[in-house]
């Protein structure tokens, strides 16, 4: 769907500018959502700004960086774009930084480890539009069922409340483990930081056959895995999608949840539990954070208007607006801040406590979509029977290793 605020030039006879914007559509129902929201922002931001028009394109998730991504190719190149991936075009120096941009106020008020997954060549390029942690969610109603009383705290308790879950609930999945192509590299990201490790050492480099992470997946297969604590579909074939349905038909005992989750399981009637993911011993290290970005192309020279556009975008009302009817977490401290206090969004509380140490993937690198694609593609085989760890980590890593020498 596209919303014209005005021409489609980039300027008109009076001087005045007409900055393009391309936007994700959030509302995954079908609604207007989305379209409301630019629509309005950009109307209020008109009203303040005298010369400056805002163009605004709404795609849906599905074709959104598609469409940035041909546009681009053909040399028109929207000025403002707002989408999931920004480390190709800052690579191919089609981006302004967050410097060139931004007032100070304005780019030193983002939570610290968005900047960092921001960042390529330690230059921001990547401003956090919305962001997410995950958590693992139980189901209340089947915990008690199973005479569960505690909250889990370490791997060995989801094991054996999963054990409980199967012998004495009706649970389909005692424990969802979604490792099935649609979101595989979420799932293996949350595991392995709970694990200890992650995706990249100290340095920067991948490190995803790590000894920990063998270590990790190692556990998974042989301490839920292959003692049929998993449901019926095998993980290697589970999506997320698949798996957070049946967390809200009341199927699912555990599973790692995001935001959206809990809105969508309590409308259902489920009791929603909600706690950091455990770790091998205690809680995990850090949550896993998510971010989608927005970000400013020189191509059309507008960098003063679009530096303005996006002060204008990150004001509290406006990302407080954002985040709050989607269930999302701000990309700023002071946002951040007033959210909490917020009893309209009590609900999001635990989740706002991991982003500002969590750990995001390396969505900074330029090989990161071809390496997280052969995540999607093959993780699970290292948990299916006959499956070897050591094996199809060391695969994985070895082909991470050969994308990043040739950025």
């Amino acid at each position: 769907m596209t919303v014209t605020l005005s021409g489609c030039g980039s300027s008109s006879a009076s001087g005045d500018v007409t900055l393009k914007l391309v936007a994700a559509d959030y509302d995954v129902a079908g609604g207007q959502s989305s379209k409301k929201y630019w629509a309005d922002l950009a109307a209020a931001f008109e009203s303040k700004n005298p010369g400056i028009k805002i163009d605004v394109q709404i795609e849906s998730w599905n074709d959104v960086d598609r469409k940035v991504a041909e546009m681009v190719k053909a040399g028109k190149a929207p000025d403002v774009a707002q989408i999931g991936a920004y480390a190709d075009y800052a690579a191919a120096d089609k981006l302004y930084s967050a410097d060139q941009l931004l007032s100070v106020p304005v780019q030193s008020n983002f939570l610290g480890p968005l900047v960092d997954a921001g960042e390529q060549r330690h230059v921001q390029y990547g401003l956090p539009f919305v962001a997410s942690t995950r958590l693992l969610f139980f189901n209340k109603k089947l915990f008690k069922e199973a005479g569960i009383k505690e909250d889990p705290k370490t791997w060995d308790d989801l094991k054996d409340d999963a054990v409980r879950l199967k012998a004495n609930t009706d649970a389909k999945y005692p424990f969802a483990l979604p490792f099935g192509p649609e979101e595989a590299q979420a799932e293996t990201m949350m595991w392995l930081l709970s694990g200890g490790d992650g995706y990249i050492d100290p340095v920067g480099k991948y490190a995803i056959d790590s000894t920990q992470n063998i270590s990790t997946f190692t556990w998974l297969k042989e301490n839920l895995v292959e003692k049929k604590l998993t449901g019926p579909v095998a993980p290697s074939k589970l999506n997320r999608k698949e798996a957070f349905a049946a967390f809200t038909r009341g199927e699912v005992g555990m599973l790692n949840g995001h935001p959206s989750l809990v809105q969508a399981a309590e409308k259902a009637g489920i009791q929603v539990g909600q706690v950091a993911l455990p770790g091998r011993n205690g809680k995990a290290r850090s949550a896993m954070g998510v971010a989608d970005w927005i970000m400013g192309f020189k191509q059309n020279g507008h960098r003063v208007e679009v530096g303005k556009f996006l002060d204008f975008v990150f004001s509290d009302k406006n990302v407080l607006d954002f985040a709050g009817q989607n269930a999302l977490l701000p990309a700023t401290v002071t946002a951040s801040e007033a959210m909490e206090k917020d009893p309209a969004h009590l609900e999001l509380r635990k989740f706002l406590h991991e982003l500002p140490t969590s750990v995001l993937p390396p969505v900074g690198k330029t090989s990161w979509a071809s390496v997280s694609e052969n995540i999607k593609g093959n993780i699970g085989k290292a948990v299916e029977p006959g499956g070897d760890p050591a094996t199809v980590l060391g695969r994985i890593g070895r082909a991470a290793t050969a994308a990043e020498n040739a950025e």
